[in-house]
């Protein structure tokens, strides 16, 4: 049932981006109350869902959701639209927003966390912003929330306040907003120069009489410009961000950031340049080879990690270029790959980075050379890192099979065989750096007079944060027997299709 059907359907849009707005004025004030302020946190994270699968309803029913916020020039616009791509972005963040809520009370009090308050307030405020880009009715809204995420994230990153802190603060904001200023708002100029249109909508604004060289020229802008899909060189910022507390790197590797990057990118490939005006361009194949070296260069860089954090944060890197590389095969199932990869590495990924948060609360360890014998210790947390590591890879019988299915078929469809080559060899790569880290907690000994394993010798991390990982590394397997709503739902992107009809 539809809790919000008294309400007009347009007006569900608004209420995404100002429920977690709201929430962090709440959280703020409930502040001095940390059950209070938590209480809050959980029950505006599971309302925002509740709105979020209302428009999803709407969406399945081809009704369209579209508001306009404030004009600022003639015809152009804050203005926000719901298509099903933005749907699925919602979806994943607002369902983990609830998890890593849940996962977030358990670390920050059992990691004795200062400036709690603050904490909950940016996640709620990154996750309103998360709700405009992923409503977003034109380049120009995307554009300024796309900015919003990245400053309202910046307290999250340098949470710690110590020098480290400061220093992958700096990295992750210098890069961020000078790709944004260097490369995105100039391609965002150069489209509306262009088109004189920055609207989303189905097939893209450019058409045959537009000049090609021009296109693809904005083509490198955007996919540089947006500087949260990781695209090497510009990947630095997120092995620097790795300094802050790991529900915060669960936010910035699975929920927000990395996802709004690579969503920008798949966002504006179909509805701004259109799939088949992107094959047409110069650029397209040059881009297509530098997101296979991010792929397989940072698989490499994330072998020779010892610090898990660190390793997991280079896989994110090569995951995200996955989407891109999918996006840019100009490809109708490459690009349905492509959306559902930012679904499925969402689940594994953050069932990963909760793992690693809770056996540095539990355990206090970071680095993989001393996680030895570890599954003893912790056998509930190193069995959802098997689960999270083997979606990664897109193994049987774990989610991140079928994007992976997708993105080569697409590949193939594409007659792109250097691409069908790096997602072979990248899975290899995910399976030498992701796989000894539980075949060493489980099966190599610390001593040779080790004792027998028992329930008693057990040493987990707080429970909210076993519930959190337990949930998301089920979805791993849930979205592997049960796809099809997110198929469905992708299927409804114009032009898109798992069958490579769109």
């Amino acid at each position: 049932m539809n809790l919000w059907q008294n309400l007009e359907p347009s007006q569900l849009i608004g209420l995404s981006i100002l429920i977690p707005f709201i929430g962090a004025l709440l959280v703020v004030a409930a502040g001095k109350y940390p059950n209070v302020r938590e209480t809050i946190t959980l029950i505006t994270a599971t309302i925002l869902f509740t709105v979020v699968l209302a428009i999803t309803d709407y969406t399945f029913q081809g009704i369209t959701l579209e508001q306009n916020a404030i004009d600022l020039f003639p015809g152009l616009a804050i203005g926000f639209s719901v298509e099903p791509l933005g749907v699925l972005f919602a979806l994943v963040a607002s369902f983990l927003w609830i998890v890593t809520s849940i996962y977030a009370i358990g670390y920050m009090r059992g990691h004795n966390e200062s400036n709690q308050t603050r904490f909950f307030c940016c996640f709620a405020l990154a996750i309103s912003s998360v709700m405009a880009i992923c409503f977003s009715g034109n380049l120009l809204t995307l554009f300024i929330f796309y900015e919003v995420l990245t400053l309202s994230t910046y307290p999250l990153v340098t949470h710690a306040g110590t020098d480290a802190a400061k220093r992958g603060g700096r990295v992750y904001l210098g890069i961020l907003l000078g790709t944004s200023i260097a490369f995105l708002l100039f391609a965002v100029l150069g489209t509306y120069a262009l088109t004189e249109n920055l609207t989303f909508q189905a097939g893209g604004v450019f058409n045959d009489s537009h000049n090609k060289v021009a296109m693809a020229t904005l083509l490198v802008l955007f996919c540089y410009g947006i500087g949260k899909a990781a695209i090497m060189p510009f990947h630095r910022w997120l092995p620097a961000a790795m300094v802050a507390p790991t529900p915060v790197s669960a936010l910035l590797h699975a929920v927000a950031v990395v996802k709004a990057g690579v969503f920008s990118i798949l966002k504006i490939v179909i509805y701004i340049f259109g799939l088949d005006n992107l094959k047409e361009l110069a650029t397209t194949d040059i881009m297509l080879y530098i997101g296979a070296a991010t792929i397989l260069l940072s698989s490499c860089i994330a072998m020779t990690k010892d610090n898990l954090k660190a390793r997991l944060a280079y896989s994110t890197v090569s995951q995200l270029s996955y989407i891109v590389v999918g996006a840019l095969l100009a490809s109708s199932i490459a690009s349905a790959g492509a959306a559902l990869h930012i679904a499925t590495h969402a689940v594994g990924k953050i069932t990963l980075f909760f793992c690693a948060g809770a056996i540095m609360v539990a355990c206090h360890k970071k680095n993989i050379s001393d996680m030895v014998g570890l599954g003893k210790k912790m056998p509930i947390t190193m069995a959802a890192f098997t689960i999270g590591a083997i979606s990664i890879i897109g193994l049987p019988p774990m989610a991140g099979t079928w994007s992976k299915w997708y993105l080569t078929v697409g590949a193939l469809e594409a007659d792109k065989l250097f691409i069908v080559a790096t997602l072979m060899i990248s899975s290899l790569l995910n399976i030498a750096y992701l796989l000894p880290i539980p075949i060493k907690a489980f099966f190599n000994k610390q001593s040779a007079d080790d004792q027998p394993w028992s329930w008693q010798q057990t040493q987990e991390a707080p429970l909210p944060m076993l519930i959190a990982l337990g949930i998301t590394s089920l979805g791993c397997i849930i979205l592997f027997f049960y796809p099809q709503p997110l198929i469905d739902l992708i299927n409804l992107i114009p032009g898109v299709a798992t069958n490579g009809e769109g």
